[in-house]
């Protein structure tokens, strides 16, 4: 995942900083030569790093935290605000209109970059967060199965998006009136309109976003940029700004084995802010860039905020606070058990739901995976199991381990573990529920 290689480096140098009794000018300098290999590494701006470096060291020296009682923390604060800065600090989300029209935003990029994909996966966030009503407008119109992808993908939205297409007509500028005529009609709160690609940069593709922009008031124009490319994303977003006005970028596939170096120089490069960012193939994939949680992540620090609001948007609220009562009040069995672990998939992959925990360890890809397949080993052996023997699974002994281990495709020895596991968390439970301070606490989080 993006970040990950520079967020382990990071981390550890954050962690021997934080152990200095005392800094000095030569520790100082040799973290700074830590942090600035670790930032070249991951393929940021050489010019951007130099910055970034002399940034940090003079406001660390002009805040004299070399002599101050905690001089870590203060020079971690430094580095973490300055590498927040350079995300592009301050808020990035979208304005909407409130004049009753509807907020007409253009998605361009170069072919393969994820624009399509993201254009629906913008519409289901602004449906799903923001409850607006969104129509998706199909302007490619020299590739048919664009327009198909884009229809499908809104059917995928929950609730669907409806796309207006017009397959009479090449003329781009009439779909998007007629687009946006509808959504005046029809009361859409925001029109999305997904423009054709290129393989490159080519005159006659600026000249019909320019267009475009000519003649529909448009309000956002969002350029996709492939966080795999490295710093020729910088090159792409600095070409069509120089051609059309860009109000932000959506860096797609940052799931991906991208180094960061991209999402970390290109602010200061292009004096684009980055607005959203894509995390996966799912059509839920995509989320609000804010700069002071992807600092705090990329520093081993973890992102509780944004992990609140994953659980707030995708977690049943009625079956968690059912399933909090009965784990307070020590009924807690297995069915339980399966749907906190059911909840946990809605939020994201393993892997997504640990970077965003301060303090985590660092895993391996093949402890992720381990640790990945067990919680599906888990969920397959409860399946397997029977309703009273999930309700009781004291009652679970030799010939039934036998059959559930059959039944799973495991082993006995598999479902033992299992068992011991959910005894454990179910005496942790019994503990928490002779503490009424915490049995409240943890009630409170699934009340608004």
């Amino acid at each position: 995942m993006a970040f990950e290689a520079l967020g382990d480096r990071l981390g550890r140098i954050v962690k021997k900083l934080r152990g200095q009794a005392t800094l000095t000018e030569k520790n100082m300098d040799e973290m700074l030569s830590e942090v600035r290999r670790a930032l070249l590494e991951a393929d940021v701006n050489y010019d951007v790093v130099q910055d970034f470096i002399q940034e940090v060291k003079e406001e660390s020296i002009g805040q004299k935290v070399l002599t101050k009682v905690s001089p870590g923390d203060m020079v971690v604060k430094i580095v973490h605000d300055k590498m927040e800065k350079l995300l592009g600090d301050g808020d990035n989300d979208i304005p909407f209109r409130m004049d009753g029209r509807p907020t007409v935003i253009m998605m361009v990029g170069l072919n393969g970059t994820g624009k399509t994909t993201s254009s629906a996966k913008l519409a289901n966030l602004f449906q799903t967060k923001n409850r607006r009503k969104v129509l998706l407008g199909a302007l490619d119109v020299y590739r048919p199965a664009a327009i198909d992808q884009l229809t499908n993908l809104g059917l995928k939205c929950d609730p669907v998006v409806d796309t207006y297409s017009n397959r009479d007509t090449t003329n781009v500028i009439q779909i998007a009136k007629e687009a946006y005529q509808k959504a005046v009609n029809e009361k859409y709160n925001i029109l999305i309109l997904d423009t054709a690609g290129r393989l490159e940069i080519d005159e006659k593709l600026m000249q019909e976003l320019k267009d475009l922009q000519a003649n529909i008031q448009i309000d956002e124009t969002l350029l996709t940029v492939d966080s795999m490319i490295g710093q020729n994303a910088t090159n792409v977003s600095l070409t069509f700004s120089h051609e059309i006005k860009i109000t932000g970028l959506i860096m797609t596939k940052l799931d991906g084995d991208s180094r960061g170096g991209a999402a970390l120089s290109i602010k200061k490069l292009t004096g684009l802010p980055i607005k959203y960012a894509g995390t996966g193939e799912k059509i839920g994939d995509l989320e609000n860039f804010h700069p002071d949680r992807m600092a705090s992540r990329i520093l081993g620090m973890g992102d509780i905020v944004s992990l609140v609001e994953e659980m707030q948007a995708k977690i049943d609220e009625k079956q968690a606070e059912k399933t909090s009562r009965r784990m307070m009040q020590g009924q807690f069995d297995l069915t339980d058990m399966l749907s906190i672990m059911k909840q946990m998939n809605k939020i994201g992959p393993l892997r997504k739901i640990l970077t965003m925990l301060p303090g985590m360890p660092s895993l391996s890809d093949d402890q992720m995976d381990q640790a990945q397949a067990m919680l599906k080993k888990t969920e397959v052996i409860i399946n397997s199991m029977t309703r009273q023997e999930r309700k009781k699974p004291e009652m679970i002994k030799s010939n039934r381990k036998l059959r559930i281990a059959k039944g799973s495709g495991t082993t006995p020895k598999d479902v033992t573990q299992l068992l011991e596991g959910y005894e454990s968390m179910k005496k942790q439970m019994g503990n928490m529920s002779r503490n009424p301070y915490a049995m409240q606490a943890a009630l409170s989080k699934f009340k608004k």
